[in-house]
């Protein structure tokens, strides 16, 4: 499991019905290493909340 998984938007709006849990299983509780939202934080880079994992921004969240 990714160690940013419990303060990471992306649980939060999984949790709240947002977005589909293929996220969470895909990246969060896999190899989160591709995750674009784990690379920015381990560079200490700021990112949107509303960027998903592949990197791609959903302005509807």
């Amino acid at each position: 499991m990714c160690k940013w998984y419990q303060v990471c938007p992306i649980k939060y709006y999984t949790d709240e019905g947002k977005l589909p849990q293929k996220w969470v299983d895909s990246y969060c509780l896999q190899d989160n290493k591709n995750c674009v939202r784990y690379q920015l934080e381990e560079k200490g880079i700021p990112h949107s909340d509303k960027m998903l994992p592949d990197g791609t921004i959903d302005d509807l969240l």
